[in-house]
């Protein structure tokens, strides 16, 4: 008996996709066909496309054509399309003007965006946002841009604060993205070229550079990892950044994700390539280096004495916070011959009554520094800051009343901690913070040597990543002629030349006077 029901199990479980995959089947090749000029089979096939009624933001409104004496209907969704625009220049006009003429052009007052025929470009049409006119023994499509789609307003950055500078942001309306960046350079050359990435999603990508700087290899070789995407959805550009990376796996980012349009549009002017999507509040920005992704966008708004400092500011905070506790573990536990005497017994005296050694201690106190950071971020907004300062101080004054951290393991982690918030790039900041752990884990082994093996070895792997084909440091290492903006910048004057590591056609940005 038992046997009998797994085997009908068994047998429904095997028949059940067959079913599903026969009726995608249907459906696909449907979509690859054109319209008919018979008008109910062109009703019956988008009906059972768009599931009507059962689907009920999907609406299909049937009339006549008087100028034309013919039946038509128009399908969209109401959900993304300008209901009162539909009614007012499509529906109206083609209801009551009675007036003889021979093109629908004639008779809408809305402009005709283009004509199609194929049945799966409608629907993709559709799902956009845009309105579909199919005529009785016509064999074409007529669309109307009537799209309408709720979302945020041009914002302030949330994630790459500065003083001076605009204070724009992307959002995410794609259109609205791409007049941001229309705004700030009225170049004919520029050139928004148009992707669809994913099978079912079918979500709208951008291509942005200027034709007369772009290398061609670089915007091949791109375009060819957006043709291999073979999935069902890419939801988010984040997620579309992990399908274009070369090692995904890797601690260190190799293409920057930014949410300022100043920032893109400089890049953009220097031979790169911006990547917008569709409901993404960002960009990505191709090739990206090391130092594109440490410099801040605030860096070229302040005077040069300004900005220079900021940037020498940033890098000490860089190896702050990645290296001063594992130092600080090095050399407690295996080099004590470093520390002057003076200071040496104070760290001895303050960590008389701890029973952990020092790398548990450290330890600890990253972990909770980093549960108090995410804390913060994802309580909300008025408690946030609340959490950090209030779980800081009292889980800092509380281990050290209760002898479990010594107060000099507190200030270490402090500063470590407060460097960190300095590097502006998320992605950046989580590769420092998370190699912080390795150098911990290494100095704790074998103390400097580890330590120092560690960075030899960190800079090997580094070198050796590329970022559509750029090395990583460049144009440090390997040597390459541009501008050298890397630690220390030029004033504006100097700075002549576009990156050479992008291969640009224009490489003089700044002719001499």
């Amino acid at each position: 008996m038992g046997k009998s029901i797994l085997k009908t199990l068994v047998k429904v479980l095997n028949t059940k996709p067959h079913f599903n995959e026969q009726s995608n089947q249907e459906r696909m090749e449907l979509k690859a066909q054109d319209i008919s000029t018979n008008y109910e089979q062109n009703l019956e096939n988008f009906k059972q496309i768009f599931s009507i009624p059962k689907n009920v933001d999907v609406k299909v409104r049937e009339f006549t054509i008087r100028a034309l004496n013919r039946h038509a209907f128009i399908i969209y969704l109401n959900t993304m399309t300008d209901i009162e625009l539909i009614q007012k220049s499509i529906l109206m006009p083609l209801i009551e003007n009675e007036h003889a003429a021979g093109k629908i052009q004639d008779i809408v007052s809305f402009p005709v965006e283009k004509t199609i025929t194929n049945i799966g470009d409608i629907t993709e049409n559709i799902t956009s946002g845009i309105t579909a006119l199919i005529v009785d023994g016509d064999h074409q499509c007529y669309v109307f841009e009537t799209s309408k789609v709720q979302g945020r307003s041009i914002e302030k950055s949330d994630n790459e604060v500065i003083v001076r500078g605009a204070k724009e942001a992307f959002n995410e309306k794609l259109a609205d993205n791409m007049g941001l960046i229309r705004k700030k350079i009225k170049n004919e050359n520029l050139i928004f070229e148009h992707f669809i990435v994913s099978k079912r999603s079918r979500n709208d990508v951008m291509l942005v550079y200027e034709k007369d700087l772009i290398n061609h290899e670089t915007l091949h070789s791109l375009k060819d990892k957006l043709k291999a995407i073979e999935v069902d959805s890419v939801l988010d550009l984040s997620l579309l950044e992990q399908y274009l990376e070369e090692r995904p796996r890797s601690l260190f980012p190799t293409i920057l994700n930014t949410e300022r349009p100043d920032r893109a549009v400089s890049f953009i002017e220097e031979g790169h390539i911006v990547i917008l999507m569709s409901n993404s509040p960002n960009c990505l920005v191709l090739p990206a280096t090391f130092w594109s992704l440490f410099h801040s966008p605030e860096d070229h708004y302040l005077r040069v004495p300004y900005g220079n400092f900021i940037r020498i500011l940033r890098l000490v905070a860089l190896f702050i916070s990645m290296f001063s506790s594992s130092f600080y573990i090095a050399i407690t536990n295996y080099h004590v011959g470093m520390i002057p005497p003076d200071l040496l017994m104070a760290i001895a005296g303050a960590r008389e009554r701890v029973p952990f050694p020092s790398i548990i201690e450290i330890l600890m106190m990253e972990i909770a520094f980093e549960l108090i950071r995410e804390a913060g971020l994802r309580v909300p907004s008025p408690i946030g800051p609340t959490i950090g300062i209030v779980g800081a101080l009292i889980l800092g004054q509380a281990a050290v009343q209760a002898n479990v951290i010594s107060p000099i393991v507190i200030i270490v982690i402090a500063l470590s901690g407060l460097s960190s918030f300095i590097i502006s790039d998320t992605s950046l900041n989580f590769a420092i913070r998370l190699s912080r752990f390795l150098f911990i884990f290494a100095a704790g082994f074998i103390g400097i040597y580890g330590f120092g093996a560690l960075i030899v070895l960190g800079l090997f792997y580094l070198t050796s990543l590329k970022s559509f084909g750029v090395p990583y440091f460049a144009p440090m290492t390997p040597h390459f002629f541009s501008s050298k903006d890397l630690i220390i910048r030029h004033v504006p004057m100097k700075e002549r030349f576009r990156p050479g590591y992008l291969k640009p056609k224009d490489m003089v940005k700044q002719r001499k006077e």
